[in-house]
């Protein structure tokens, strides 16, 4: 089953991202069947060649939840973590 993933490159605080076909269970760096855009999240740039996007899509590739999130924010909104209110301890007794 070919995914439609982003492929880690660059150095350790300047990353980019290439969107890329591969095989669901290959690495993130590893054989890639085709390169059809690019993420760079410094300066928010996305290209992507939407013909390649949708003639793999027709074809059968599925893109990453992670892709999804970046092509379509209004459909995944960018959500907080929860954070869990502080129990009140009842066991404490005032004297």
């Amino acid at each position: 089953m070919l995914k439609i993933k982003l492929s880690i490159r660059g150095k350790k605080h300047q990353r980019t991202f290439r969107i890329v076909i591969a095989e669901a269970k290959s690495k993130v760096t590893g054989k890639v069947v085709d390169t059809i855009g690019f993420y760079t999240p410094q300066t928010k740039t996305l290209n992507l060649n939407q013909e390649l996007y949708q003639s793999w899509i027709k074809k059968g590739a599925v893109p990453t939840l992670g892709l999804k999130h970046l092509l379509e924010p209004e459909k995944y909104p960018f959500s907080t973590p929860k954070v869990k209110a502080k129990a009140k301890n009842s066991a404490t007794s005032t004297t």
